[in-house]
């Protein structure tokens, strides 16, 4: 079985939308595309190339569109990007010019890959896919990258239809410029109680 991880950039208020640039994803008139701009420093560079080790990925449409246009031609910024399958999942695109591209369409076909033996798969970006990963339960991992403001509007992470799932922190670390990145692992049910008994 193959783990799916979700990798976001998110604010504290819970924003994943546009994080790399002001005309990543104007959607919703969010205008507040590429805020996480002003806090790259050495930790986090280091951290993020640590994530960025091959995997397959899977990606919403509009994700890959933004990554088949830039990536190609800049990949030795991410070593293996063009060599690992990305899953697409998209009602609309049948087909890419970039190699190992494979295009499905529905929960079943999520389900079927993190079944198959393989690496495991990385999300990036994509937040309506992310939306129902969460909703059926198929987030193994979620690799928070959380930056230190708030945006009040714009896409978020948990949104529409998030279930109940408690997860347990494997790594975490904070950089010199306030990114706080925590890596959590799936881990039941959520379990109730009354403090102090």
């Amino acid at each position: 079985m193959r783990k799916i991880i979700v990798l976001p950039f998110i604010t504290m208020d819970g924003v994943i939308q546009a994080p790399g640039g002001p005309k990543e994803d104007t959607s919703g008139r969010f205008k507040y595309g590429g805020w996480t701009a002003s806090f790259g420093d050495e930790v986090f560079y280091k951290v993020l190339e640590k994530q960025m080790q091959p995997a397959d990925l899977l990606l919403g449409r509009k994700t890959f569109e933004i990554f088949a246009n830039y990536w190609p031609e800049h990949a030795d910024n991410w070593r293996g990007i063009n060599d690992v399958t990305k899953y697409v999942m998209s009602r609309t695109m049948k087909k890419s010019a970039w190699k190992n591209s494979v295009f499905i369409k529905s929960v079943a076909d999520i389900k079927k890959i993190k079944s198959s033996k393989g690496l495991d798969i990385k999300v990036w970006g994509s937040s309506n896919l992310i939306q129902t990963l969460l909703k059926n339960d198929l987030v193994d991992e979620l690799w928070l990258k959380i930056f230190p403001l708030t945006l009040g509007k714009g896409k978020k992470l948990f949104d529409n239809g998030t279930i109940p799932a408690a997860f347990t922190l494997i790594e975490s670390i904070a950089t010199p410029s306030g990114v706080i990145i925590a890596n959590y692992k799936r881990a039941g049910k959520v379990k109730t109680g009354t403090v102090g008994e």
